[in-house]
């Protein structure tokens, strides 16, 4: 299966970005824990030019708790600063208005020496579809700010919101890059849901999760599932289904109901708290 998505909207973001670069101080850059390189979109380097760069890696409660460290560490290591929060229960949120005035402090004082007039903080929140940017946005307001949705690419223009006295984010739509060229990133991000499945062989694609989970994390998705996994995941995808009752009438395999439950339990994080890639030397 080859995956490719870059809906027309991306295009227009990628502008929005370029355009609006100059009127931020800070990027922050919303990443999954789950998959925090695949969810990392290269060209945000490029647009963010020398701007101050903040990661965030939301979604901390279904990733890894050691792997989450690796990754902090990893990311440190290139001089990024890194939060790890749950958007969904507000855990970590403050950290990151706390990081983000530590990083403007030096700036802040440098202007005022100058004689310059004091200005709010302004950062721009980026990420790819469906990392939960606007669940991030609401918790950072306190309200429903922004519009949220469990599908990529709600948020189709940028909006300022302003997070407190001194602090305004300008958030912007959900943006990923025109060609996958490693395609273990674009199944990272299909298994995780940053990919419409609407495009996708949801079929091939469970399979491909548990041949993922088989290689990667064999005991919580035979715990799970209650079954022994075989090395042709083919053969799992239909023992899994075989023991969950998924059949149709005829005695045969319901093959669509299987791949659909096998991925939403993955995203909602039933298989346990899972972490899809580890760093390499990128």
């Amino acid at each position: 299966m080859n995956i490719q998505w870059y809906p027309g909207h991306m295009t227009k973001t990628k502008r929005l970005i370029e355009e609006n670069i100059k009127l931020v101080d800070i990027v922050i850059e919303l990443l999954d824990a789950r998959a925090p390189y695949s969810t990392k979109n290269p060209d945000i380097d490029k647009l963010a030019g020398s701007k101050m760069r903040l990661i965030i890696l939301n979604k901390a409660d279904l990733a890894d708790e050691k792997m989450t460290e690796v990754w902090i560490k990893w990311y440190s290591g290139k001089n990024i600063k890194v939060i790890p929060i749950i958007a969904t229960s507000g855990k970590g949120i403050k950290e990151v208005i706390k990081v983000a005035d530590d990083m403007m402090r030096e700036k802040i004082e440098r202007d005022k020496a100058r004689g310059r007039i004091y200005r709010p903080i302004r950062a721009m929140i980026v990420g790819i579809p469906n990392v939960g940017k606007s669940t991030f946005i609401n918790s950072l307001v306190g309200k429903a700010s922004t519009k949220t949705g469990d599908k990529p690419g709600v948020t189709r223009g940028k909006q300022w919101v302003k997070i407190k006295k001194g602090f305004e984010l300008l958030d912007m739509p959900g943006i990923l890059w025109p060609k996958f060229e490693d395609q273990e990133v674009a199944c990272n991000l299909a298994y995780i849901g940053s990919i419409n499945d609407n495009i996708l062989d949801n079929r091939e694609l469970a399979i491909g999760l548990i041949k993922l989970g088989t290689n990667q994390f064999k005991e919580k998705l035979e715990e799970r599932y209650k079954v022994s996994l075989q090395e042709d995941a083919y053969e799992s995808f239909k023992a899994i289904a075989l023991k969950r009752g998924l059949i149709k009438s005829g005695g045969e395999l319901d093959e669509l109901r299987a791949s659909q439950i096998i991925l939403d339990e993955f995203r909602a994080g039933k298989w346990g708290r899972i972490t899809v890639e580890k760093p390499k030397t990128h």
